[in-house]
């Protein structure tokens, strides 16, 4: 085994100890916010959108659910056609 190899291999396990001791030092904590303002502070970054936006997404949401209740409303009528046929 070449001496570098032996030093470098050294080196790692006294990285790997002090990462060790870092751990397990106890970190002050500051006290804790109460819940209603973290959330409060949280929602103030939200960007929230405009109501032409909203308008928007409401209306295509309402298309889409228009449309499959018709594909679903087609398919129906398509299988009973075919029942009927058959029975």
């Amino acid at each position: 085994m070449p001496k570098d190899a032996k030093k470098t291999s050294k080196k790692d396990v006294k990285n790997k100890k002090q990462v060790k001791a870092s751990k397990t030092k106890k970190e002050t904590k500051q006290p804790q916010e109460g819940y209603f303002k973290q959330v409060r502070k949280e929602m103030k970054l939200v960007k929230w959108p405009s109501a032409k936006d909203v308008l928007k997404y409401t209306i295509s949401t309402i298309i889409f659910c228009v449309v499959l209740c018709l594909i679903f409303m087609g398919l129906t009528a398509i299988m009973s056609l075919i029942r009927g046929w058959i029975g």
